[in-house]
């Protein structure tokens, strides 16, 4: 038998407040929709894009943790482990090709004409 838990959509409360943050405070959410925007012009293809951008998200709340120590530390830190990166990376690079639809077609036509040869 196996147990969801979902929260709000998420798959989880960590994954949900992260994504939360990101989308409500104005400093992030233009930070990384322009962070997003340049993994996908970067990236071979969206599965491509997903992973990179998810590494970014993970790295960079890693790293802007603030000190803290003792039980407040493995708190903190077994927080960020819940957090599924991919499944915010993943719903953010869906959200930037609602956005732009062509984002991706360049590489989807190669694709296209590769497989047509």
């Amino acid at each position: 038998m196996t147990t969801e838990n979902k929260y709000n959509g998420w798959s989880n409360y960590e994954t949900w407040n992260v994504a939360l943050w990101m989308d409500n405070d104005e400093g992030n959410y233009d930070y990384w929709n322009e962070r997003t925007t340049e993994i996908c012009e970067a990236a071979t293809d969206k599965d491509d894009a997903i992973s990179i951008l998810a590494d970014a998200l993970k790295d960079e709340h890693q790293e802007n943790m603030p000190e803290v120590k003792g039980t407040y530390a493995d708190l903190l830190q077994a927080s960020l482990d819940s957090v599924d990166w991919y499944e915010i990376a993943e719903n953010r690079i869906c959200d930037a090709i609602s956005n732009d639809p062509d984002l991706f077609k360049a590489e989807d036509d190669e694709e296209v004409a590769e497989a047509s040869k």
